[in-house]
């Protein structure tokens, strides 16, 4: 006998839960925003949008479904199964951040306060669940769901990292990260390697070249041409590499195709990867290891 499919809805704190946390009641939150000359007031009638939301979305799952709940920061722990549609409720960030902690189960978008998110992952109005839902748990859906590429970082030790829009490897702080650089796979033959000094390393996806990784390509007025969200390649960039006696600069940025990877050799005390500007949950790399950048097998379906 096989389950019954099960809605996931994901969502996140709000603004005015984190200030209520922080200040006790709505009283002294009122109090500390109006003293900085700003009303609480915008901040309530969000969440009050996003509430109200997330409870038209949990009401349109079907009775004969299982239905759980997920915050933001319990991602990490909470364990998705195969039979999960998932249903991210709130920004367009939110889906990246749950988007590394999927194995193909469809996801739906929800944007609660259309007019303020771009809306380029949450595509959908709250109204819209419960046809999307009986869509995603058609078996073999595949209308209306685009496979949205996903960079994938991998280190010597087994360590794996997934990202939908970028992976960025650098220091933990504002030091100088310092390592080897070198493009590997593809068919051709390699380039040498090349030791840098840079701030940072930023592989990401067409998803991500809407955001950080754009901003990196207008700055150096960059003729790369930039993947779009479902191609099966990425972007990347080195950021404010440093010519010196031992530091090269001839290689800043290019593009991987599916194959083809991104090496760092460490050579500095300590370097970090993370996805999605999800700090909290980081690869740790040291002196002498490596770590392999490139396509992911896996893609997140996103009901268009």
């Amino acid at each position: 006998m096989s389950l019954a499919p099960r809605a996931v809805l994901v969502h996140r704190t709000s603004e005015y839960e984190e200030l209520l946390a922080r200040h006790g009641t709505h009283g002294q939150a009122a109090f500390f925003l109006s003293s900085r000359g700003r009303s609480i007031e915008d901040v309530r009638r969000r969440h009050e949008r996003n509430r109200a939301g997330l409870a038209e979305v949990a009401a349109a799952v079907p009775l004969s479904w299982r239905q759980a709940r997920v915050e933001r920061a319990d991602l990490d722990r909470f364990l998705f199964g195969p039979e999960d549609v998932v249903v991210v409720v709130g920004q367009d960030g939110l889906v990246a951040n749950a988007a590394k902690y999927l194995d193909g189960q469809p996801v739906v978008g929800i944007d609660t306060d259309p007019g303020r998110n771009p809306g380029v992952l949450v595509r959908h109005r709250a109204a819209d669940t419960a046809a999307l839902l009986r869509s995603a748990a058609r078996p073999g859906a595949g209308a209306g769901v685009d496979e949205l590429t996903m960079v994938e970082a991998v280190t010597d030790d087994a360590q794996r990292l997934l990202a939908l829009n970028e992976v960025y490897l650098g220091p933990p702080s504002h030091q100088t990260a310092r390592y080897t650089l070198a493009v590997e796979g593809g068919g051709t033959a390699p380039a040498p390697p090349e030791a840098q000094a840079s701030s940072g390393v930023l592989v990401g996806t067409g998803t991500g070249a809407t955001g950080w990784l754009r901003s990196l390509w207008h700055e150096r007025s960059s003729s790369l041409a930039l993947p779009g969200p479902t191609a099966r390649r990425l972007a990347w960039f080195v950021r404010e590499a440093w010519p010196s006696p031992t530091t090269g600069t001839t290689r800043v940025e290019g593009v991987l195709p599916s194959g083809t990877t991104l090496r760092l050799t460490v050579e500095s005390d300590r370097l970090v990867a993370f996805g999605d500007g999800m700090e909290s949950d980081i690869l740790a790399l040291t002196w002498g290891q490596t770590i392999h950048v490139g396509v992911a097998a896996t893609t997140l379906r996103l009901a268009g």
